[in-house]
């Protein structure tokens, strides 16, 4: 891969929802992109990502789990009614989740290690030739992925990505020249 062709791929990289619930993504294509993930780098190697990968009614459960806590929360019920079914609009959803450091400096450092891995599968993804959308995780639903993510109920879940194959083109909005100092 030349510079130019990795460049284009970043540029090439939209978030989108543009994605065809029904065909199924191969397994060898999602576990790659898990790999991907790890490839981020980590300060002292803390290897702190955690990952589930939901199909099928696990998606629908997680949704029911996310829209359950948004209730009790006091959400608007257009809200807690969306999130029942969102989690249905690609055939996967990765879950990724950051692992708590021995100290407030190395949790946040292992949170920059997730989000820099995200953007690894994300680009993975792009390259596969799916489209992906890096969704924020729901206020106050960490435990309830968590659990439904089988995650360790210490871990900071930082998105859920849907994954699938694209059914239409999200335009590049562009972005505004990069105001850098140079010293």
């Amino acid at each position: 891969m030349t510079p130019q062709d990795l460049a284009q791929l970043i540029r090439a990289r939209r978030s989108s929802l543009l994605i065809d619930a029904q065909r199924e993504v191969p397994r060898n294509i999602v576990e790659e992109l898990c790999e991907l993930l790890t490839w981020a780098p980590n300060h002292k190697r803390t290897w702190p990502w955690h990952i589930a990968v939901l199909s099928g009614d696990t998606r629908r459960e997680l949704g029911e789990a996310i829209s359950t806590v948004m209730a009790a929360q006091g959400e608007e019920e257009f809200k807690v009614t969306k999130a029942r079914t969102k989690y249905l609009r690609s055939p996967i959803v990765i879950a990724v989740g950051a692992a708590p450091g021995d100290s407030e400096q190395r949790t946040a450092e292992n949170r920059y290690a997730v989000a820099a891995g995200i953007q690894n599968l994300l680009l993975g993804a792009e390259a596969h030739g799916l489209a992906t959308l890096w969704g924020s995780p729901p206020k106050g639903a960490n435990d309830a992925m968590n659990t439904v993510c089988q995650f360790p109920a210490t871990t900071e879940v930082m998105g859920l990505i849907y994954v699938g194959y694209p059914n239409g083109v999200v335009e590049s909005p562009g972005r505004p020249t990069a105001q850098v100092n140079w010293l």
